[in-house]
């Protein structure tokens, strides 16, 4: 795994693009989004720009989503869905040939959060709206730059160590 030392956000680097059903979207939630979503990105030192889709949908259209694309028939707090392959934050070969042609920046691929989830989570946790909503947004950005935890040993404690880091970086960090 590559050495990675978490840097200073880079607004910008990163087109962020927020979706989702009007009614559905939560103006709280899009700021808090947005910082989460850059900083996970300027941690890495990638020498591209690159853009992401973000839904934001409550539990029953995240529910959809996840039966319709992963056959899993439940809601969930967030999808993650990438399109490229990264490992552990290191970025695919060739980058420069996946770059979207309009924009000239790398798609990371897509991502969709339950606002609802989100804001249950963060009650039930005790660590409030706020916390749970940008963890849920790092978490998912991880997974677009390759991160996994398919085990419960080093692969998920090497994503949780980035996670943490990257929360300390927008002052949300475990207390």
């Amino acid at each position: 795994m590559a050495k990675v030392t978490v840097r200073k956000i880079r607004p910008g680097k990163l087109k962020i693009n927020i979706l989702g059903e009007e009614h559905l979207r939560d103006a709280e939630a899009e700021g808090l989004i947005r910082r989460a979503a850059d900083a996970a990105f300027s941690a890495f030192d990638y020498p591209f720009r690159a853009y992401v889709d973000i839904t934001l949908t409550d539990d029953e259209g995240i529910h959809v989503i996840n039966r319709e694309q992963r056959d899993v028939d439940r809601s969930t707090d967030v999808l993650s869905f990438p399109m490229n392959d990264f490992a552990e934050g290191a970025a695919p070969d060739m980058v420069e040939y996946d770059l979207d042609p309009e924009t000239g920046r790398l798609p990371l691929g897509d991502m969709v959060i339950s606002v609802e989830t989100a804001r249950r989570q963060g009650e039930e946790y005790g660590h409030g709206f706020e916390r749970e909503c940008a963890y849920l947004t790092v978490h998912s950005m991880l997974h677009l730059m390759g991160y996994d935890h398919l085990d419960e040993g080093e692969m998920k404690a090497r994503m949780r160590e980035m996670e943490e880091k990257i929360m300390k970086v927008i002052g949300l960090e475990r207390k």
